[in-house]
């Protein structure tokens, strides 16, 4: 290897989640863990290991779960809800519309390896559904982190908030890009570069492929702002505002369809207080294939230079 090549660093945010979880349990004894046959993916070893009686390992049950968690929440715990994205949300909706949004329950929901981190195994265990389906009901703040930093802090949050919550982890290594002792504050975009031209929009595995499109526009005599929009419910519609009004044109890339994410949401605010040119990337209406999750975002027009060449060409529709 060259030695003036940078290698960059990756990290699995389940691990600054399940490190978070345990330093949270550590310090109060309501702290639970419930799962689905879900240890190792969740990454709830060590947790198990320090407490093991407060890990419930309730099986592969997902609407058992949820059920679990409110019932430990209306006890008077602060139960933490993990399991694969795709099997939380949809097999347990009904369970988080009536059990935790519509009673407004204390449980934090952890989506495990959304998006199409699961790769491999195809159309069944991608998540790109999640958002759409968990975004739509009052009480459920959903929140993407982007990074190892802001999975922590938002964990953290997560913890101090009172009410159900839904926080979505992919499994795909990121590199970091918030700084060390980032505060997560709900419904807050932040600016990760700014630029007049273009804004573009993103929340947990695209924003650094954003970062990087960034750069490569920059190359090109184009300056792309760039919003690191974690949360998608409540999303930030002064960020969002501010954007078009000051850039003129907004581009959105999620690891989820097109239709009820990030997407949409950057679009409804738009549409309605600052209309200008918009493109939104992500699986474009159809059941994503088999194949790694690198590789399907590439597939799907996430590599960096597609989502360079797709702000260029918005940019001529102003």
């Amino acid at each position: 290897m060259n030695a003036n090549v940078t290698v960059e660093k990756l990290h699995d945010c389940r691990d600054a989640f399940a490190a978070t979880l345990e330093a949270l349990a550590a310090a109060n004894p309501n702290v639970v863990a419930v799962c689905n046959d879900s240890v190792g993916s969740s990454k709830l070893g060590g947790f198990k290991s320090k407490f093991p009686e407060r890990l419930v390992n309730v099986g592969i049950a997902e609407q058992n779960m949820v059920g679990v968690g409110a019932g430990l929440a209306n006890g008077g715990q602060l139960p933490f809800v993990c399991g694969a994205s795709c099997f939380l949300t949809g097999r347990a909706l009904e369970q988080i519309k009536a059990d935790l949004a519509y009673s407004n329950a204390n449980v934090k929901l952890i989506g495990i390896s959304s998006g199409m981190a699961y790769g491999e195994l195809g159309p069944t265990h991608h998540s790109i559904e999640d958002f759409a389906w968990t975004r739509v009901l009052p009480n459920l703040p959903v929140i993407a982190p982007c990074d190892s930093i802001e999975t922590a802090a938002a964990v953290k949050w997560a913890a101090e908030y009172q009410g159900p919550c839904f926080l979505r982890l992919s499994r795909v290594g990121v590199p970091d890009l918030l700084p060390q002792g980032h505060v997560f504050e709900l419904g807050r975009a932040n600016t990760l570069r700014e630029g007049g031209d273009v804004t573009l929009i993103a929340n947990g595995t695209l924003t650094h492929r954003l970062m990087k499109a960034a750069v490569l526009l920059a190359e090109r005599g184009i300056q792309a702002r760039v919003l690191n929009m974690a949360t998608v419910r409540p999303i930030d519609e002064a960020a969002i505002i501010k954007a078009a009004q000051e850039t003129g044109a907004i581009l959105t890339a999620e690891e989820h369809s097109i239709f009820g994410g990030l997407g949409s949401a950057v679009a409804e605010v738009v549409v309605d207080h600052a209309p200008v040119p918009m493109k939104r990337l992500g699986v474009p209406g159809v059941f994503a294939h088999t194949g790694s999750a690198e590789w399907l975002l590439d597939e799907f027009g996430m590599a960096p230079h597609s989502i360079a060449d797709a702000a260029e060409a918005l940019i001529k529709r102003r």
